[in-house]
């Protein structure tokens, strides 16, 4: 459940009228700015009716559960909804943002999910850029990660972690093409599956961690 006494320069916050803000007008003022943002980003106009609902429910709650829980539960902190809605940085925004265009990357080469568990049984992931591995090394950590937070019960660890993911994988796709398409056709001439399996570990680990924070992840936003 939601520290839902959280505050602003340490005092509570309240309404102008002095009256301590309601969880459920907390959420509501979610949605409305949630709504906001994704309008700004143009989403209504590239997604469905049912997506841009889903689009806007999960980035206006995940973000308030991400923005209490990625503080230690010892300290208090400073509420702010641009601050929660910042597609930069640490926040729930951001590593929806980074799912979402993870999982995009085999729709782009037109690889199916099934192709990809297929290709994970069966074939030997070989690694040879300094990326690769540092991307490897950081999806390991992920059950020691876990462990310390059943330890000390301290779930700013695993949002830590998830965000050092999310900036791993981008150093990693940086400069370690997934798929390469003819510059003058723009159609697809070679697919490293070693790679796009990293993307599929980086992107299950990702929604693992979203799973453990409450937080539903969307294949499209």
């Amino acid at each position: 459940m939601l520290r839902y006494i959280v505050y602003t320069f340490r005092k509570k916050l309240k309404t102008r009228s002095g009256e301590t803000v309601r969880l459920v007008d907390l959420l509501d003022e979610g949605l409305k700015r949630a709504e906001q943002k994704l309008i700004e980003k143009g989403r209504d106009k590239e997604l469905t009716k049912e997506q841009f609902k889903a689009a806007k429910e999960n980035v206006a709650y995940g973000c308030i559960k991400y923005a209490d829980l990625s503080h230690s539960r010892t300290n208090d902190y400073v509420f702010s909804f641009d601050k929660m809605l910042d597609d930069r940085g640490n926040t729930a925004a951001y590593l929806l943002y980074a799912y979402v265009r993870i999982r995009s990357i085999a729709r782009n080469a037109n690889v199916s999910q099934q192709k990809l568990k297929e290709a994970a049984i069966k074939d030997k992931i070989q690694l040879d850029h300094e990326k690769e591995w540092k991307l490897a090394k950081c999806l390991l950590r992920f059950p020691e990660i876990i462990l310390k937070c059943l330890d000390d019960l301290m779930l700013h660890t695993l949002c830590e972690y998830l965000y050092e993911t999310s900036n791993t994988f981008t150093e990693f796709y940086d400069v370690c093409y997934c798929i390469e398409k003819d510059r003058q056709t723009g159609k697809i001439v070679n697919v490293n599956m070693n790679r796009l399996l990293l993307c599929e570990a980086t992107a299950n680990v990702i929604a693992a961690g979203f799973h453990l924070l409450g937080i539903e992840p969307l294949e499209r936003m």
